[in-house]
């Protein structure tokens, strides 16, 4: 029995603390943090913090030559820069009405989808991690590794390739490439049901993923939501299928979507695009034209882009990519805005998705919406 003079101790309603979750914390993506507020493990207020990196990738671009920016845009998004680099040169290849020739833009087209195979690998293994499947992050890593080495034989470089220029591209395909990466894609078919039996399929994965961090397809809409992100939930939008660029027009691939707008739903969906990046570079292999890999420009360090401005998008493996360049008739750009997915995925989107949820979420539902910080801090 309690004592007669036994008062208990009533707890403020404002018993909450703080936890900062990042940024060296393994379950965030890059120099990244979010500030949470919490009542036990419930998140009851997030708010994300990006200022770690401060790039400010724009304003340098604005004080450099056109041709000097093709070294800097792949530095934006890391796990995937091809098409920060495909989209600038698009932007100013609008401005200087430059026509890429055909072979180039097959190329193009090649490391694009390349890319997006090896950043679906990275952030599969992502979202594997937090709920402790390691060996599955160990596999995409290694697996990416892969398709680095066929970078480095391609580019010179295994992240940073700095290949697509505007115009065309950097060089050719060396001999033997292409039945290097037909070997490379029959490997990669192969291993996908290792995959399925470790992680796709396992209901431990399941049980964490399915229904949690779920978005709306009018959410999604509302919130600007683009890329598989939006695609999982019932949207069949694609740049490169709505507004095609470069040669998606004489491809064949399908849209995947999910249903449900969940982890597991966004998961899905990239398995799916996996197979169908794989598709899409088996055509390039036997339909690669002859031809020149890219077109005449003046003396780069004298090149002035005529007056004007453009707007030039492309579907990156992570959503909708845009930049807007304005041009003042000089040497350098006048003003560059870029619009890329991971803005609002990792701040809006991200802080609604986890606010009323568990801590233990917090990794997955980020790794889920698969955000790139340096985007964020540009």
């Amino acid at each position: 029995m309690r004592p007669e003079n036994y008062h208990p101790i009533e707890h403020p309603a404002s018993h909450e603390y703080e936890l900062y979750f990042g940024p060296n914390h393994p379950g965030i993506e890059g120099n990244y943090a979010l500030k949470v507020r919490l009542t036990g493990d419930e998140i009851v207020g997030i708010k994300a913090d990006a200022g770690y990196l401060h790039r400010g990738f724009e304003k340098i671009m604005e004080e450099r030559l056109w041709i000097q920016n093709v070294a800097l845009v792949p530095r934006i998004c890391v796990p995937d820069p091809p098409p920060m680099e495909e989209t600038y040169a698009q932007a100013v290849e609008m401005l200087a009405g430059l026509e890429v020739p055909e072979r180039a833009q097959w190329i193009r087209v090649m490391i694009l989808e390349m890319s997006r195979i090896a950043a679906h690998l990275f952030i599969v293994g992502g979202t594997a991690a937090p709920i402790g499947q390691y060996s599955n992050m160990f596999w995409g890593i290694t697996d990416r590794d892969y398709i680095l080495d066929l970078f480095e034989e391609l580019t010179g470089a295994r992240i940073y390739h700095m290949f697509i220029t505007p115009g065309g591209v950097r060089r050719d395909v060396p001999n033997g490439f292409l039945d290097k990466l037909s070997h490379l894609l029959d490997y990669l078919e192969a291993r996908l049901p290792d995959y399925d039996d470790l992680f796709f399929n396992n209901p431990v994965f399941h049980k964490r993923a399915e229904g949690i961090g779920a978005l709306t397809q009018e959410q999604a809409l509302d919130w600007g939501v683009t890329g598989p992100n939006l695609r999982a939930c019932g949207l069949p939008f694609d740049v490169r299928r709505d507004d095609p660029y470069l040669i998606y027009k004489h491809l064949e691939f399908e849209i995947p979507t999910e249903k449900g707008g969940c982890i597991l739903a966004r998961t899905m969906v990239r398995r799916s695009e996996i197979i169908e990046s794989i598709k899409i570079l088996r055509q390039i292999i036997t339909r690669m034209p002859k031809g020149s890999i890219r077109c005449a420009l003046p003396n780069p360090l004298a090149w002035n882009i005529p007056k004007g401005d453009a707007y030039a998008r492309t579907e990156a493996q992570k959503g909708e990519l845009a930049f807007y360049v304005v041009s003042n008739g000089g040497t350098k750009p006048w003003r560059v805005h870029v619009r890329g997915p991971s803005t609002m995925h990792a701040v809006q989107v991200l802080e609604k998705l986890c606010l009323g949820g568990r801590v233990e979420d917090i990794a997955l539902i980020m790794f889920s919406l698969d955000a790139c910080p340096p985007e964020v801090d540009r």
